[in-house]
């Protein structure tokens, strides 16, 4: 409960009343505060282990992708081998007037007994095994490498529910923690006015006060927005690219890390704007992003924004932006060793690489 400004006129000219108001209005103040200082630290501590689990989620991503492209290219070298072998074991059968089938290919000791009744040289049937053990080879590596891009897969589909819970509960920190400063800010302002009412004994009303707030202007108007593509795609930020998405040695830890985004060393509080229109899923800390803001746009696209500046977040959780729109300013928070925007582009989540996604769309990067 706040205390009315009808309470605080009424206190003014009551000792015991007026040391009962300021006390009470000190208390109010300083508990916003904590609750502030409170919620802000679970939301950085919860965000934070939301961004391992993300990373980790990327990295078991990519690394299942490689290796079911590797497992496609090793079936496609199995099925040619398995032709050759075929086309192999048809050409004797010929030869030495013998029908035989080609699924004695499937049986080691029924392929060299083929050779043995036909009774060709030791070279050819020295040629004809090796073009079998290739066969075998290449089926075998192909199934290996098809297995561990399942276990890859089911690791990926694993750690993907570990990072949308661990997303759910910094959500959720992250309103809670914007909530808390939004109360603050909508009655510090009151408070701190009501208290200097009572400890300096001047007078003034409700009135006075918000004749005060309305008489300081308005905030100046955003930015022009970033350049618009015919496609409804915007350019989120100026700056060269300066890291490119996939593994890389970091410049921090120095150590192989997978990059889930496309640097843009953009200068100190450049803009940064919205990429596509959409919702806020989140703005707050997160790990070694900083203060980051992730925008869902529908269709299972989102894209993210980190290292923003301290206090040039614009935009809120639930808020809905238009493309274009001037959401923040580029900053060096978290993980960073100056000044550039991390955009990020993830399609069901899944991060991917942002230059050829916004060239499609009609933007270049960089």
């Amino acid at each position: 409960n706040y205390p009315s400004w009808s309470d605080v006129l009424d206190a003014r000219n009551d000792v015991a009343l007026k040391e009962k108001a300021i006390a009470e209005l000190k208390s109010i103040i300083k508990a916003l505060e904590k609750k502030v200082e409170v919620a802000a630290a679970e939301a950085e501590r919860v965000g934070a282990i939301y961004q391992v689990a993300q990373l980790a989620f990327d990295e078991a991503a990519y690394k299942a992708d490689q290796l079911q492209a590797q497992a496609d290219e090793a079936k496609k070298d199995a099925d040619a081998s398995r032709i050759r072998a075929g086309q192999f074991v048809s050409e004797l059968a010929r030869v030495g007037n013998i029908n035989v089938s080609t699924s004695l290919l499937s049986n080691e000791s029924g392929a060299a007994d083929l050779l043995s009744r036909l009774g060709f040289a030791s070279i050819i049937a020295s040629q004809a095994d090796g073009i079998y053990q290739a066969a075998i080879r290449d089926q075998n590596s192909a199934q290996s490498l098809t297995d561990q891009a399942t276990v890859a897969k089911n690791e990926r589909d694993a750690l993907r529910a570990e990072a949308e819970a661990a997303f759910e509960i910094a959500q959720t920190a992250a309103i809670e923690a914007q909530t808390a400063f939004q109360e603050q800010q909508d009655h510090r302002a009151t408070l701190l006015a009501q208290l200097a009412t009572l400890v300096e004994n001047r007078l003034a009303t409700e009135e006075e006060y918000q004749k005060g707030l309305d008489d300081g202007g308005t905030a100046g108007s955003d930015l022009p927005p970033g350049a618009i593509s015919s496609k409804g795609w915007a350019r989120p930020a100026a700056g060269y690219i300066s890291s490119r998405f996939g593994w890389r040695i970091h410049p921090i830890y120095h150590t192989s890390m997978f990059h889930s985004g496309t640097d843009l060393a953009a200068g100190c509080l450049v803009p940064i704007y919205a990429a596509r229109g959409g919702q806020v899923s989140y703005a707050a800390p997160l790990g070694t992003y900083g203060n980051f803001i992730l925008i869902t746009h529908g269709g299972g696209i989102s894209t993210g924004y980190a290292h923003i500046a301290n206090g040039r977040t614009f935009v809120k959780i639930g808020e809905q932006v238009s493309t274009g729109t001037h959401i923040a300013d580029v900053g060096s928070t978290g993980g960073s060793t100056g000044c550039h925007l991390h955009f990020e582009v993830r399609e069901n989540g899944k991060a991917t690489d942002a230059v050829p996604f916004m060239r499609r769309m009609g933007i270049t990067l960089g």
